[in-house]
């Protein structure tokens, strides 16, 4: 398969995601919501305990006061562990980056820039750095070979991408079936990131682990996430759980994620 035929079946593969036009415009609010706090716990969790494929395959290439770009930074789970002498972060989430600059302060990072943006666009106005950080964002790409060539082309060492082994709402899956009568895809996988990185010309390796932390600490916060994803009124967070028990989605198995890396080309 040609790089056109992987990066046109990756688009296509990630639409096919697309909530249903009758469901999103019942929506109570807009499913795509983050929320910061459940980013920066995982920050916190690996703030105070580095460690994994993403973080070593990073920290291996980043020298002595040396600089990382983080791209889809979010809170800074995969940059600020590391304690670059410098940081370029960009995220299309400003409250997300003031909570990363906030973390970054406190726990001995050198200087912080923020690039409030989404990328490739804001490539042209953000720095080159000696190792490009990406974590849990390409399953938001559709256009993933500009996006990857971006990460290459700013990275004078090594690009790391940290990412789940399927699409991150797939846990949701049965839930979609119960509440909406919907079936949900089951691809795109991180095989075809890596493949299509390869394809790209990248000599880039891959790593499966399983994740450190768990994404919600009670099964109230876990029904209220779903209830926000799957475009349910807050109020039937109670009997979200009670399916979400019944159908096995909870307890959440461990996640099992997948970092992929190699050196740069520049």
């Amino acid at each position: 398969m040609s790089l056109d035929e992987r990066a046109a079946r990756w688009q296509a593969d990630l639409e096919s995601w697309a909530i249903p036009g009758e469901i999103l415009a019942k929506a109570p609010a807009s499913p795509w919501m983050h929320r910061v706090a459940r980013f920066a716990r995982r920050t916190d969790t690996l703030l105070a305990a580095p460690q994994g494929p993403t973080y070593e395959r990073a920290r291996e290439a980043l020298p002595d006061e040396g600089s990382v770009l983080d791209v889809g930074a979010g809170t800074g789970a995969a940059s600020l562990p590391l304690r670059p002498a410098a940081l370029v972060a960009v995220d299309e989430n400003r409250a997300m980056l003031e909570a990363l600059a906030a973390r970054g302060r406190e726990s001995g990072c050198g200087t912080i820039r923020l690039v409030e943006g989404r990328w490739p666009d804001v490539a042209e106005r953000t720095p080159v750095a000696d190792v490009a950080v990406c974590a849990h964002v390409v399953f938001n790409v559709p256009d993933l070979v500009p996006f990857l060539a971006g990460l290459d082309a700013h990275a004078r060492r090594r690009v790391v991408l940290e990412l789940p082994r399927v699409h991150p709402m797939a846990w949701l899956n049965p839930l979609w079936v119960r509440f909406h009568g919907l079936t949900r895809p089951d691809r795109p996988t991180s095989e075809d990131v890596l493949a299509i990185a390869r394809e790209m010309g990248f000599a880039a390796e891959s790593e499966a682990h399983t994740a450190l932390d768990a994404p919600f600490e009670s099964i109230e916060e876990m029904a209220s996430a779903a209830c926000l994803r799957l475009c349910l009124d807050p109020e039937r967070a109670p009997e979200v759980a009670r399916a979400a028990e019944e159908l096995g989605v909870w307890p959440l198995l461990p996640r099992q994620f997948v970092t992929i890396w190699w050196d740069s080309s520049n």
